[in-house]
This record gives structure tokens, sequence and C-alpha cells, in this order.
């Protein structure tokens, strides 16, 4: 697949286009049974696209994306994305086929709660630098870590 920039920012397409076709994916899903599995499928000037494997009870901690918008879609199975409101964390099961758009300074925690394995593809734009990881402290996020590409991953 010929990785073109999104149109109008529009990352969630990229990640729809890619997910709709996985023969063009340079490797293949693979399913780690210590923690989730992640590969770089694509990089261009303005985004990236990330293929993920989250087998049952695998999770991120909750993390931002250090400035980075982006998107991801589920290509099988079923995960929870949980995100901070009102000081607690509240949950959205996302199935087959959906996903999600974000922005810059979007704080998220996904886990895979399902009995069955899970495939996503994301898309950030710029292409990641760093990702802060948080935790939830009497409602409120306080840093824990902060990761720089190259380095944690």
């Amino acid at each position: 697949m010929t990785l073109t920039s999104p149109a109008r920012g529009d990352l969630h397409a990229v990640a729809r286009r890619y997910a709709a076709d996985p023969a063009s994916w340079p490797v293949r899903p693979h399913f780690d049974p210590v923690d989730r599995w992640y590969s770089r499928l694509a990089v261009a000037d303005d985004h990236e696209v990330w293929l993920l494997t989250w087998l049952p009870g695998q999770h991120t901690d909750l993390h931002d994306h250090g400035g980075s918008s982006g998107a991801f879609v589920v290509v099988s199975g079923t995960l929870t994305e949980e995100v901070v409101a009102g000081g607690r964390l509240r949950p959205a099961s996302l199935r087959t086929g959906t996903g999600r758009r974000f922005g810059a300074h979007h704080v998220h925690r996904v886990a895979n709660r399902d009995d069955e394995p899970a495939v996503s593809l994301h898309v950030y734009g710029p292409a990641l630098r760093t990702m802060t990881r948080y935790r939830l402290d009497g409602g409120r996020l306080r840093v824990a870590e902060v990761e720089t590409a190259g380095v944690s991953w």
C-alpha cells in the first residue's frame, strides 16, 4: 500500500484503509503471551502507522501520545478504551470495524477485556516522539513516566 498524506488530517481514514487491506502489511500479526505485540507498518513525513495485537487481559497504562493526534481501528476482536471524565475512568467498548479519532492532548487506556484476541491499527500524526504515562490519584492525573521513541519502543 502506498502511504499518502491524510486528507485534511483524517488519520482515521488512513487507519481504515490499512485495516481493510491486511495483504499490504509488511508483517503479519503476532500474539505475545507476555505483553502486547506491536510493529510499525509505515511512516511518512506527517504520520506513522502501527499494528498492535492484544491477548485477553493485555492493556496499556493511562497514556498520551506526546502531542500527536491519532486514530485507531479495531481490525478484529473487541477493545475497551477508558478516558478520564469527572475524575473517574469511563469505558467504551469498540468492536471489529469500529474506531475513534483523538486529539493531541488525549489521555486514555486501552485493554482487551474480552475472551478472544484482538488486533488494532493505529495512526499518529506527527510520528510519536514521546509518550507520557499517568496514574489516576484522587481523581487527578499524575505523571508517572515519560517515554521516548528509540529508547522505550
